[in-house]
């Protein structure tokens, strides 16, 4: 099978926009609970009538500022309340919404500021408001501090503009409309702005909460928020939770937070990337390990992924019954409840979740529908079901939409989730559309039988070896990723005669290796080169050249002694690698590596 298309389940819209979500959601339930408010260590129930009316509030004060129909405003902040209040209140006033991530550089807030042309911003904190004056352009006229409070602020300010001005300027929103403009982080050159209209969300939305619907329509549905917002995935999320009337809770601190708040919250789906899973699985291992339990925990894992395949192909036997329940009491249970203890299912998507993982997670009481999309295609465009999940693959499109292979193997998408275009960006746009309309997603692929899709990697990543051999670096990360003391690897040996990586290594999993094997004392530099952790990590190596021909499997690899991060310029915001960058800066060591 090369193309395959999926009903839509919601038409596309021929009127209204996203403002009617919180509209229509107040005027027939008033009184649901949509969010919950972060409450020192406890929640505020924020209902559908309450939600509107802040919403409305903070439009009025944004009008009162100056804002006009069209007009873009950035948000810069991590994730949080005052986010999707502000999204929806934006959108109230007629704008089109431009989000930057809190971890963005100077040059890149001047950049997107100057780009989309914004009249205004409103920043999360004080440092991020000294930072944008740096280079903030005299077009972004205004400025608002999220943690000055505010909401507030633009409500006492909006306190004289009319209901009647801001139905005028919600129904002077059409399907068509410029909803917001998300720059993509990109691995190289500037930022391209993605153009996201009204209809491409609510079809996005629409279409992924009737597709799943037992998940995003489960009566005391909730789901903890804690991916950025700035990206599309998150902001899916946030607009698809409020379209399904979903109890929506933010996180804004996923590494200080996130056990706390989950515990707190106890949503019963959650929404994150496969490195979330990951850590969450390295670290349960990594405690095993500490305990003396290590053996256990991996016996576990083993049998958590015999039961998944079990589930695949309808064959449990008793025995295994048996050995899964054992398990469930030892080790699944305790998984289970570091996400809250309420959670039977997540959506996971923006890069390969692995297999092993899948099937693990499932055994485990815990499906994980992994998806796949971009944000030109306004986040999913295949996604695993409940009733219709193959682990391994993204999923089928989502209804609406229609997935293609090309000769090349590219993946193209046709539907109503695809992007109008990049802002101000004919050349790129001539890129990534043929003549009828498909995106070219620049990700390769291949639809099974049944129309499953599997990704293969990325086209411009492909590595050709010096004897002519295409090796494509996902699988083999994908796989060294998995093991715990693994954080980040990058595949290299285009025109080398053989495959080499660098490897990083995850600072919280070392802490208890270097305790375990009496290492205490030596720094990171001291045992990227010890004959011990080499050899840990040859297994890890070993592990995954499994997945490969011998053509295509890792020969050598150098330990790093810091870490690929976003702040360090080495990761996009998704946690991608931008490969230029980590090859300029350890291209010595990249050299090395094929030295001899």
């Amino acid at each position: 099978m090369n193309e395959i298309s999926v009903p839509a389940l919601v038409p596309i819209a021929s009127a209204g926009n996203l403002t009617n979500l919180v509209s229509e959601r107040a005027w027939f339930e008033p009184e649901r609970v949509m969010l919950s408010r972060a409450l020192g260590d406890g929640w505020q129930s924020v209902t559908a009538k309450e939600f509107e009316s802040e919403v409305r509030a903070t439009a009025k004060g944004l009008v009162a500022a100056g804002i006009n129909i069209g007009d873009r405003v950035a948000i810069m902040a991590r994730t949080r309340y005052e986010w999707t209040i502000l999204d929806f209140a934006i959108w109230y006033a007629g704008g089109c919404v431009v989000p930057i991530y809190d971890t963005s550089s100077a040059e890149q807030i001047d950049w997107i500021l100057n780009d989309s042309g914004a009249v205004a911003i409103i920043v999360e904190t004080p440092a991020l408001r000294d930072l944008v004056k740096t280079v903030q352009p005299s077009h972004t006229t205004r400025m608002w501090t999220m943690t000055e409070n505010v909401l507030a602020t633009l409500a006492y300010d909006g306190a004289a503009v009319s209901d009647e001005e801001i139905e005028k300027r919600r129904k002077a929103l059409l399907p068509e409309t410029l909803a917001t403009l998300i720059y993509t982080s990109g691995t190289t050159g500037k930022p391209k702005g993605v153009q996201i209209s009204h209809a491409n969300f609510l079809a996005e939305c629409g279409n992924v909460v009737q597709g799943a619907n037992d998940l995003f329509l489960k009566p005391g549905g909730s789901t903890l928020l804690f991916l950025p917002v700035a990206h599309v995935f998150g902001r899916m999320v946030q607009i698809g939770s409020v379209a399904a009337g979903l109890h929506l809770a933010h996180c804004s601190d996923p590494v200080g937070r996130l056990p706390i708040d989950l515990a707190s919250f106890k949503p019963t789906f959650v929404l994150a990337v496969p490195r979330i899973f990951e850590k969450v699985y390295n670290g349960a291992e990594a405690k095993a390990e500490a305990a003396g339990k290590g053996k256990i925990f991996r016996k576990a894992a083993d049998i958590a992924i015999e039961y998944s395949r079990g589930i695949e192909s309808g064959k449990i036997s008793p025995a295994l019954k048996f050995k899964h329940g054992l398990f469930d009491k030892l080790v699944y249970s305790k998984i289970r409840t570091g996400l809250g203890g309420r959670v039977e299912a997540a959506i996971s998507g923006g890069a390969p979740l692995g297999e092993r993982l899948g099937h693990f997670y499932r055994g485990a009481g815990i499906t994980i529908l992994e998806g796949y999309g971009l944000t030109e295609t306004t986040a999913g465009a295949t996604l695993n079901l409940t009733n219709e999940i193959r682990v391994g693959s993204v999923g089928r499109p989502i209804p609406g939409t229609t997935i293609k292979i090309a000769e090349d193997g590219e993946v193209l998408i046709k539907g109503p989730i695809v992007m109008q275009g990049y802002w101000k960006n004919d050349a790129a746009n001539a890129e990534v559309f043929s003549g009828d309309r498909w995106f070219h997603s620049g990700d390769l692929g291949k639809l099974d039988d049944e129309g499953y899709l599997f990704i293969v990697g990325r086209k411009k990543e492909l590595i050709v070896t010096a004897g002519g051999k295409n090796v494509a670096p996902a699988v083999l990360e994908d796989r060294l990723r998995a093991h715990p003391l693994i954080s980040q690897c990058m595949v290299v040996g285009d025109n080398q005669p053989f495959i080499a990586t660098l490897v990083t290594i995850d600072q919280d999993a070392l802490k208890t290796w270097v305790v375990a094997n009496k290492k205490e004392g030596a720094s990171l530099a001291d045992l990227t080169t010890d004959p011990d952790l080499v050899a840990v990590i040859q297994t890890a190596v070993d592990e995954a050249n499994k997945a490969v021909s011998r053509a295509e499997s890792i020969r050598k690899f150098r330990i790093l002694p810091t870490d690929f991060t976003i702040a360090g310029g080495h990761l996009t915001a998704k946690l991608s690698l931008k490969r230029h960058v980590i090859g300029k800066e350890f291209a010595a060591d990249i050299a090395a590596l094929f030295a001899d």
